[in-house]
């Protein structure tokens, strides 16, 4: 596969993972949400509050989709990004979508820290926090699910990066 796209929730590890299996396999990394970032000058948080999520998610499905012409590469994408428009379709056709299935648990102790970075989650108290991310898991789980590949991380990067490298075709 000349293009391997990441998906799952907020804080399942798609970045970390991404940066070392991309190492791993000699491929370039992007960070979706880091790249659109440095296309607009500002940050995801800024864009949500000043034109909107409608407006955010328009400019991901158009970077996504450039992202695409692009060979040897590991896509970090954002935790909506297969939930809107034809997104996964567009990833399945184009390369290896992986959904990189993480426990509520693990994510909500991931996201605890930061979540000023998450426009979505910002303002949320512990007990909200948990609730929101439930509900949000449980609708976005059908997009995910089309993945080409669902793998649960076995709780180290290291592990999960060798076995990934192993089972993803190439």
């Amino acid at each position: 596969m000349k293009r391997i796209f990441l998906i799952g929730f907020m804080g399942s590890g798609k970045s970390t993972i991404g940066k070392k299996l991309a190492a791993k396999l000699a491929y370039d990394f992007i960070d979706m949400d880091a790249y659109i970032e440095q296309q607009e000058g500002r940050t995801v948080s800024d864009i949500f509050k000043t034109d909107g999520e409608v407006y955010f998610r328009e400019l991901e499905q158009r970077v996504l989709k450039s992202l695409c012409s692009m060979e040897k590469v590991v896509v970090s994408t954002g935790g909506g990004t297969p939930c809107f428009f034809d997104n996964m379709e567009v990833m399945n056709e184009a390369g290896y979508s992986v959904y990189l299935n993480l426990e509520v648990e693990k994510i909500i102790g991931r996201l605890k820290n930061g979540l000023e970075k998450r426009p979505l989650l910002a303002d949320l108290s512990p007990s909200e926090l948990e609730k929101e991310i439930k509900e949000r898991l449980k609708v976005r789980e059908s997009f995910y699910n089309k993945a080409r590949m669902i793998y649960t991380s076995e709780g180290s990067v290291n592990r999960d990066v060798e076995k990934l490298s192993q089972i993803i075709p190439q």
